[in-house]
């Protein structure tokens, strides 16, 4: 990350669905875009069976890097037998050096359709089964909390592989004695565009007050926009569109960070990253 005396910024964004419709056939700019901003690699998570060979494409055609699993907004219209083709998937690619863990899975406490049964037990299910994927194939976990901290928590605790854990609570939004818990068992905690907003008083809080080694940042793109992006209800109305959130966007969420922390941009960069690969440890075969 440093070359001639002068420090170069590099950034990875820890968390990018590049493989969303809202990118398309654009794809390649967006990914074009974000080096141009520095940012030198993004971990692509899937969110279903149909989308594993998207996610795994893609990663190679960008060198990125992609995580496998059913996402909990997917788990509705998931079969059992979708359990049986994630566990044939990661073996199968288990030499692929760009495969760096299972996700996005977890549970959505959020959506009320899912609080309820029978999704709310069916989510639960496909968390545990991934979860004992995870550690059978001896991957890191990408976790979706929102809403679901506790719960997932429990999970982990009771299903902690001997070697422990690594992995990433993506987006997260707890409390700091959540953000403890996590941090004990393993996990960094990935932060993005939600910071960059005055009101998220505790997110800004913990951003700022957390150590150093547990962060991550990510975008979720093409979703969580950051506040430059965001559109209003009534500006949707009145006809202007929402751009969708892009990992270019992540040096601009960084910096944010950064001044939360008093601290400079590039020192961010580089601390990130590292923590990065501690969570994803096959990242650092990547030459990151």
């Amino acid at each position: 990350m440093a070359g001639r005396g002068c420090i170069v910024t590099y950034w990875i964004d820890t968390h990018c669905h590049l493989d969303a419709p809202e990118f398309g056939a654009e794809v390649a700019a967006v990914r074009a875009r974000a080096a141009l901003n520095q940012v030198g690699h993004c971990v692509v998570p899937a969110v279903e069976v149909a989308n594993f060979d998207a996610v795994r494409a893609l990663a190679h055609q960008f060198g990125d890097s992609y995580a496998l699993g059913i996402h909990p907004l997917y788990v509705a219209n998931a079969t059992d037998g979708d359990l049986a083709t994630l566990d044939a998937a990661l073996t199968r690619h288990r030499d692929d050096p760009r495969l760096v863990a299972v996700g996005e899975i977890g549970m959505d406490l959020f959506v009320p359709e899912l609080t309820c049964s029978p999704l709310r037990e069916r989510q639960a299910w496909f968390y545990r089964e991934q979860l004992k994927l995870a550690g059978r194939h001896g991957l890191p976990v990408i976790l979706h909390v929102r809403r679901s901290v506790d719960v997932l928590l429990r999970s982990l605790r009771e299903l902690a592989p001997p070697a422990g854990w690594h992995g990433i609570a993506h987006a997260f939004n707890g409390s700091a004695q959540q953000a403890q818990a996590f941090i004990g068992l393993g996990f960094k905690l990935g932060f993005g565009g939600a910071v960059t907003y005055e009101r998220a008083l505790q997110l800004r809080r913990l951003a700022a007050e957390l150590p150093l080694e547990a962060l991550v940042l990510e975008t979720d793109a093409p979703d969580i926009p950051p506040h430059w992006l965001y559109v209003t209800a009534e500006q949707r109305a009145a006809g202007m569109a929402r751009r969708p959130n892009e990992p270019g966007e992540l040096p601009r969420i960084g910096a944010v960070v950064a001044a939360l922390r008093g601290m400079s941009e590039e020192a961010l960069a580089l601390a990130t990253s590292r923590n990065a690969v501690v969570a994803l440890p096959k990242l650092a075969g990547l030459g990151i």
